[in-house]
């Protein structure tokens, strides 16, 4: 077999220290008001954001990476499969928790940081519906355009009684540049991070040890459904595959966070 020399070349980076994903990344501070340019992604059929489906409501894990997104073979979705095919109200009820989840991405300057250069902002639903409404207001139109655009204010807060912090996204009054200077505006498009260079998909080997070390663990029947019965014949069939790919992720190890975004901007090895 033929030596993936990209996937040597990340790992080198990682172990050497030299990956700088975790630099790239932006989250707005609790409590505090900033002011941000969004920017588009180029080469994304047309979307200015990027969208990325993870699972990460499995003990132990921090979020993976969906492999069936891209048309890869993907263990959790066969099993979410065939737990939909048994049709009992057990099996629903895990493959509902399964399911993989959304995560936003856009490219940023912040505006007093000018300095960092690009950077990526991970967000949920709720804003992301925000910022595409603003879109499609007449008054704003294309609000990452580099002449016409608009700034955005961002307020993250936490409301007493909330388990997560709530972003808001408020869009300035006038539209203006993203930089005076078309120097500084052409090197900030050139440098925009690849967000498929920032998160690594797992093989299927890797996502095949994750799900039955669960399955063969106490955590299923911790979560009240009773269809531990199946878990034998779940994985007895998922070690039977083979993997097809040959892409390399660091693991993780569960931990406990204070809102969603620590626990999306963990998601880099």
């Amino acid at each position: 077999m033929a030596l993936d020399f990209d996937a040597i070349k990340r790992k080198l980076e990682r172990l050497s220290g030299n990956n700088t994903s975790r630099n790239v990344m932006w989250k707005p501070e609790e409590g505090k008001e900033c002011e941000i340019r969004l920017l588009s992604f180029p080469d994304n059929e047309g979307q200015p954001f990027k969208e990325l489906m993870f699972y990460y409501n499995i003990p132990g894990q921090r979020g993976l990476l969906a492999p069936s997104q891209f048309g890869k073979r993907d263990p959790i979705q066969e099993l979410i499969d065939k737990l939909r095919g048994e049709g009992t109200k057990e099996s629903y009820e895990m493959a509902k928790k399964l399911y993989p989840k959304m995560r936003i991405y856009a490219p940023v300057i912040v505006r007093g940081e000018e300095s960092e250069g690009v950077r990526i902002w991970a967000f949920g639903r709720l804003v992301y519906q925000a910022l595409l409404s603003l879109m499609m207001d007449e008054d704003y139109g294309d609000i990452t355009d580099l002449k016409t655009g608009t700034d955005v204010k961002v307020k993250c807060t936490k409301p007493p009684g909330q388990q997560w912090a709530k972003t808001e996204v408020m869009p300035k009054r006038k539209a203006s540049p993203v930089s005076k200077d078309p120097k500084q505006t052409k090197e900030w498009i050139s440098n925009i991070p690849d967000i498929n260079t920032v998160f690594q998909t797992k093989s299927y080997d890797e996502l095949s040890n994750i799900i039955n070390n669960w399955l063969n663990s106490d955590e299923v029947e911790s979560e009240g459904s009773d269809w531990s019965s199946n878990k034998q014949n779940q994985t007895n069939e998922n070690k039977t595959s083979e993997s097809k790919t040959s892409e390399s992720s660091d693991s993780s190890k569960g931990e406990t966070y204070s809102n969603l975004d620590d626990a999306f901007s963990d998601l880099m090895s």
